[in-house]
Parts: structure tokens; C-alpha cells; sequence
């Protein structure tokens, strides 16, 4: 069987000066299914974005092989760079440009015939709900969450069968983020694309991912559906959250794991 994405052993320090090297990935092993959304969850600075930036070719893992469709990020990069985009949790743009520019300047970069490009953004943005006559207005002026909506049209404009969604949702006020959350509900109906979303949202984890690996201190603690994850837990009189399904798992209170990495 192919996935998406398989990886076995990732394992990714940083060197700082003076100070004890990072451990940013401990072994990392993933194996993710087609057409799923798949959920990386863990706190800031728990190795979820690090991982997003070995997959997407950006990073080069210390050791182990991280494959996307069957192609090695590391010997096959070129390949593995059209089967894969990314959205960051700050999207950059040309801000005094409309939107439409700059979905059509990114379908240049990727030689995309003007025709065609004018065709496939149309095209995208009618299936993830992006209204055709807000296209023409500067990105300056439209909220995060639209600048956010637009940063994923332009990541499918290559087509792409692979999406790495790091953190999209952070930072969005409440109404923003439930727009995003439901766009990403959108392309899991409509669109033939593997998903895998990093959050440090229990409760968006929860709702949005057909399966969920929870990261802990660069490590892979548990990972599986989230219904079966809860199921795992002790009985008791009231239904389990997420956060409870980390401290099970973890040893560790969410809150205070998040305390951790900041100090």
C-alpha cells in the first residue's frame, strides 16, 4: 500500500551555541492514509511545524526517510515538490495586489499558462466557497481569515494531491477560524487531497481529523482515530475532551506542557 506520507525514524536536532542541541524529532513514525485529514496535535514547539518543513523539503532530517506518494524527500525533492503545497499560519502576499493577481502572479511561478491559470483559479475558487467578485480587491483589505482562505487557493492551484496545513487557524478571531475550519470540511468533501493539519487545538482536532497523532517533546506519543482514542481512556461520568486524551497519554497537562516549552 502507498500513503501519502510515510515516515520512519525522523529524527531532527538544532545546534545552539553554548546551550545543549534541540531535539525538535525523536524517531518519528507516521504512516498516513490517502484522502484522509490528518491531524499532527501538540503544543508550541512540540515538533509539529519542523516536521511540516522536513515533508514539505525545506528541512533535511538528521537521520530516517520521510516519503510523500512514495517519493524520498531527501533523493527525490524536485518530484516530491509537485505533489505537495503548503499553508503557513502567516501567509505572505503582495498586499497592494488584489487577490486574483496573486493567484495568477503563483500559477506563473509554476509555468502555468495565463488561460489555463485564469481557468484553475476560477475553477478552485468556486468549489472552496471564495466569492468571484471580492477577487478583484487588494489582500490589504480583507480580514485574516479571508487572507487565509485565499493562501489555500493559491496552494491548489498546482493541484496538489498532498496539503500541509501548519497551524492555518492560529491567531484567527473566533468567526475567522470556524470560515477556515469549514473550507478545510469543503476540500475533504470535494477535493481528491491528503490533508494533514498541525494544531495546538484539542478541541478543532477533535472535530476536524479523521485521525490524530499527538506530539509530545519531538516524539509521537499515541496516534490512531479520535473516537478510539477516548475510547481508551477510564470511564468516567462525564465525556472526555481532548486535553484529557494529551494527559493520558503524555503524563502531562496540556496547559502545562505548553509551560514547558516556553521555559
Amino acid at each position: 500500500m502507498t500513503y501519502a506520507l510515510e515516515a520512519n525514524l525522523i529524527c531532527k536536532n538544532f545546534l545552539r551555541k553554548n546551550k545543549k542541541p534541540v531535539k525538535a524529532l525523536q524517531d518519528v513514525n507516521l504512516c498516513i492514509p490517502k484522502n484522509t485529514v490528518y491531524g499532527l496535535l501538540g503544543p508550541n514547539g512540540s515538533g509539529k511545524s519542523t516536521f511540516i518543513r522536513i515533508a514539505s523539503t525545506l528541512l533535511i532530517p538528521d537521520s530516517g526517510e520521510l516519503r510523500i506518494l512514495g517519493r524520498d524527500v531527501k533523493t527525490q525533492s524536485n518530484d516530491v515538490k509537485w505533489l505537495i503545497n503548503r499553508v503557513s499560519v502567516e501567509a505572505s502576499f503582495f498586499r497592494n495586489l488584489s487577490a486574483f493577481e496573486n493567484l495568477l502572479f503563483s500559477a506563473g511561478l509554476y509555468g502555468i499558462p495565463r488561460k489555463s491559470a485564469i481557468q484553475r483559479i476560477f475553477e478552485i475558487t468556486d468549489r472552496i466557497g471564495l466569492d468571484r467578485k471580492r477577487l478583484n480587491e487588494r489582500i490589504r483589505d480583507y480580514s485574516r481569515g479571508m487572507q487565509q482562505k485565499v493562501a489555500i487557493a493559491r496552494a491548489l492551484i498546482t493541484q496538489p494531491p498532498v496539503l500541509l496545513l501548519d497551524e492555518p487557524t492560529t491567531g484567527l478571531d473566533p468567526r475567522a477560524k470556524l470560515e477556515v475550519q469549514e473550507l478545510i470540511r469543503i476540500m475533504r468533501e470535494r477535493l481528491d487531497v491528503t490533508i494533514v493539519l498541525t494544531t495546538h487545538d484539542m478541541a478543532e482536532a477533535e472535530k476536524m481529523c479523521d485521525k490524530v497523532a499527538i506530539i509530545h517533546n519531538g516524539k509521537v506519543v499515541v496516534d490512531g482515530d479520535p473516537d478510539f482514542l477516548m475510547e481508551q481512556l477510564p470511564q468516567a461520568e462525564q465525556k472526555p475532551t481532548f486535553e484529557d486524551v494529551f494527559l493520558h497519554f503524555t503524563g502531562v497537562d496540556f496547559s502545562e506542557a505548553e509551560k514547558e516549552i516556553v521555559a
